[in-house]
């Protein structure tokens, strides 16, 4: 698929995300308001948040292995019409009981969503490129969370609105992301006779929410240590052992046990339980915060998360272009770890004084280090599994993120409750008994009103909500930096060049017919090696060097064709288009539809044999005969295209199916000196593709231009090296039609060179270090036997000269222009 291709195919699935995030950020600012005005207490403000996380967590892996199954498609628009429903019976709620029913609906909708959207993009897109697509993704999830808050503060702000309209909002959003999804989002179905693991699903689910309400209970309701936290603790485990043995015997497991002896897989999984949360740790408590720790609207609440939210916009989006550049992505990794962990352990130290501008620095150091870890730790997950395991492999880390993100919010949310009341009890202690008796009533079971509160009560509850929430934040830091260590374990691996769906379909090859030639499958080659590849029979037993070079090729990010499959007809078959059989008939067009006239067209068998040919009409139409029903292979070339692949399905009856071919591109441009501005002729220009491949090669003429044609649509990257100049590399984006021109500037490199003398003659094997103005080491050069040393590339500046072999000699010069060529140094001992 083309970059253009890629982005139609997401924008229906990045406003489904959108819509995701939206409804889960939404809230966060309006919650202590609707809360208050429903009735509930703090843990009713937890569970309104660890319910939509909940069936997040638990409906994750479902929808995963759902996705290895099913169509993707079909799949996130369930996920969408889940969520509409949700989240119109959520803003009818009238008590927090229903309100949480109607989040754990919603929750098994957004985990679609949230599941569905890694899934789809590794099913199109490569690890390599996945990088830069998964910017795109970081950058919805940012403006989401951005606006999120921002919204839904100003619309529990506005009166003749109210935090209802929270919850409708997102609707007209996940309509209009049904319609685009129909349109764009177009992808092959694999239908198989499947089961699903509902036993899995049921005690997975089971388990992790029998843990979560003894988490929340425990300490308010309940001692910790108690017959109450033994007995659900005890069947938590035992759930838990159930889910494992169910998942052993299962034919399709909603986890597949065997994902965890990847050390990749279970290493990325256990530190996205910790980066959960951290995440939602970040985003759940700073609405109280700023609400009851500060006395800010809800509005501003939202304004105030900015620098969190911008920090993990600029870093998912930067991190994600550097890494399909460069193919590494463990030390944006573990950089991410430890920006977390320092974001959210300087979070520990605030109080409900801090300044501002202290709190904005920590909040970007932690959304910088989220940004990084989040999609990484799902991208090096699906590098390492074949195509049927990927939604399932994908799920699994976005389960054990949700559960994470779970936990932390269940646990965390009870013991911030507890510390608040010690906090509490401390404040009041040194008031005097009138204001004692008002504080003894103001609890953590319900949220307080500050504004109905004595001045001197309030900064007693305003301090005590401070405190408690930055020791949340320093617990969290703890358990951040657990991931941090876990992901310093984590082995790179180089990041696979296609996407799953590419992957799947040269891994089903088809089965050899034994009386044809010999197919040569999986072969990176081009037109001329393949058809020399062919072996010497009569030319009329052969196929067309033009069929053979193309059969079953395709286009991958890269811009390589592949060979899938070439094949020749053995001797004795029938002719090609000898008539009869089946018609296929239709039209090859290019772009905006205008026909392809000449294009060649061949029928071949899932054994390799070309069965039918036909040569385009002016007006782009085709027909060829298929011998009877059956499925085939239908392969259109054509001068200046990329050469097609496609399977069709013949039933008995006539067949029309038109075919679609992308047109090559080209690549122009002129290499330029910076300081002069004039041509560089006979400057090398090199491309190559994002594995570093060579694509073409030339020389820049008398006017520095430089030419290629015939280049497959994509990220390349353009290298040119003149003499006299320093080298320069750079990434182009290569449009899908027409020419794509380049301007490419070159900084003149000046030389150093000289000669070490000692009293006898030139000095061989003298070691010569230069050392820039900053005192930085250049670069260092050992002498040969003629005592001659050099140093190229170099900036205009001020320079050191280190010569050692006798005592060492220092000497300072001043490179500018083409640089110094005479640059000799004496060495002798003392006394000589």
């Amino acid at each position: 698929m083309t970059h253009r291709q890629i982005m139609e195919a997401l924008s229906g699935l990045l406003l489904g995300m959108f819509v995701a995030i939206l409804s889960s950020t939404i809230v966060s600012n309006a919650l202590p308001h609707i809360i208050s005005d429903l009735g509930g207490g703090q843990s009713a403000y937890t569970w309104v948040v660890t319910a939509a996380l909940l069936s997040m967590t638990a409906a994750t892996p479902l929808w995963g292995k759902l996705a290895d199954l099913y169509s993707k498609k079909a799949l996130v628009q369930i996920a969408l019409i889940i969520y509409v429903v949700a989240s119109m019976a959520a803003g009818l709620s009238q008590n927090p009981g229903m309100l949480i029913v109607c989040r754990v609906i919603q929750g098994i909708g957004v985990g679609g969503l949230s599941a569905l959207a890694q899934i789809v993009m590794a099913a199109m897109i490569s690890p390599r490129e996945r990088g830069r697509y998964s910017g795109y993704l970081g950058a919805t999830f940012a403006v989401a969370t951005v606006g999120g808050p921002l919204l839904g503060g100003v619309i529990t702000d506005t009166s003749w609105l109210g935090w209802r309209w929270c919850f409708y909002v997102g609707v007209p959003f996940a309509v209009i992301a049904l319609i685009v999804l129909q349109k764009t989002l177009h992808l092959p179905v694999v239908k198989r006779k499947v089961k699903v693991d509902w036993l899995g699903a049921f005690l997975i689910s089971a388990a992790v929410s029998l843990l979560l309400i003894w988490v929340t209970f425990a300490g308010d309701k309940y001692d910790w240590l108690s017959w109450q936290t033994a007995a659900m603790v005890a069947g938590s485990v035992v759930l838990g052992l159930l889910f494992v043995l169910a998942e052993a015997k299962a034919s399709e497991p909603i986890i597949p046990l065997r994902l965890f002896r990847n050390r990749t897989i279970t290493l990325a999984s256990l530190a996205s339980l910790f980066v959960g949360i951290a995440m939602f740790t970040g985003t759940v408590f700073f609405s109280q915060y700023f609400q009851l720790a500060r006395d800010k609207s809800p509005t501003m609440s939202g304004v105030m998360t900015i620098p969190m939210i911008g920090g993990l916009f600029v870093s998912s989006t930067v991190s994600g272009q550097f890494i399909t550049r460069t193919g590494r992505w463990k030390g944006w990794l573990v950089s991410g770890g430890v920006l977390v962990t320092a974001g959210l352990g300087l979070l520990g130290t605030i109080r409900y004084d801090t300044d501002y501008w202290k709190m904005a620095i920590f909040m970007a150091l932690l959304g910088l280090g989220i940004g990084m870890m989040m999609q990484n730790l799902v991208l090096c997950t699906q590098n390492q599994v074949a195509p049927s395991d990927l939604g399932s492999a994908s799920s699994t880390v976005t389960f054990f993120r949700s559960l994470g993100g779970a936990v932390g919010v269940s646990a965390l949310g009870a013991v911030m409750a507890n510390r608040i009341t010690h906090y509490v009890k401390d404040g009041l202690s040194d008031l005097g008994p009138k204001y004692a008796k008002l504080g003894s009533g103001s609890g953590t079971d319900t949220i307080p009103d500050m504004n109905a509160l004595p001045k001197p009560l309030r900064t007693v509850m305003e301090s005590a909500y401070g405190h408690g929430i930055a020791d949340i934040f320093l617990i969290a830091g703890a358990l951040a930096a657990v991931a941090f260590l876990i992901t310093l374990f984590i082995k790179e691996v180089p990041l696979r060049t296609k996407g799953a769906l590419a992957q799947a379909a040269e891994g089903e090859s088809a089965p050899v017919d034994p009386a044809a030639t010999p197919v040569v499958a999986e072969a990176e080659t081009t037109a001329v090696e393949a058809a020399a590849a062919q072996p010497s029979a009569p030319a009329e037993e052969r196929v067309p060097s033009w069929a053979a070079a193309t059969a079953g090729t395709e286009a991958g990010p890269e811009g390589t064709q592949r060979l899938a499959a070439v094949a020749t007809v053995a001797p004795g078959e029938p002719a090609a288009g000898s008539g009869g059989g089946i018609p296929v008939r239709g039209f090859v067009r290019g772009a905006e539809s205008a026909p392809v006239p000449q294009a060649a067209v061949t029928l071949i068998s899932l054994a390799g044999r070309q069965l039918g040919r036909s040569v385009a009409q002016a007006d782009g139409a085709y027909a060829v005969d298929a011998p009877g029903a059956g499925s085939y292979v239908l392969i259109a070339s054509a001068d200046g295209f990329q050469p097609q692949a496609s399977t069709i399905v013949v039933n008995g009856e006539p067949v029309a199916y038109d075919i679609l071919l992308s047109g090559t591109s080209g690549l122009t441009g002129v290499v330029r000196a910076v300081e002069n501005g004039l041509p560089v002729k006979d400057a090398m220009v090199i491309v190559t593709d994002v594995r570093g491949d060579l694509l073409a090669t030339g020389t820049t003429g008398e006017q520095g231009e430089f030419s290629f044609a015939e280049l497959v649509p994509g990220a390349v990257t353009v290298a040119v090296n003149a003499v006299g100049y320093r080298p320069r590399a750079l990434p182009v984006e290569v449009g899908g039609t027409g020419v794509t021109r380049v301007e490419i500037d070159l900084d003149s490199g000046a030389q150093l060179q000289g000669v070490v003398r000692a009293p006898h003659g030139p000095l061989a094997d003298a070691r010569v270090t230069l050392v820039d103005a900053a005192g930085n080491v250049v670069g260092t050069a050992t002498t040969g036997t003629d005592g001659a040393y050099a140093f190229t590339d170099l900036n205009s500046g001020e320079y050191t000269v280190i010569a050692t072999g006798y005592p060492p000699v220092a000497t300072a010069l001043s490179v500018t222009g083409r640089g110094v060529d005479d640059h000799d140094i004496e060495l002798a001992h003392p006394g000589e």
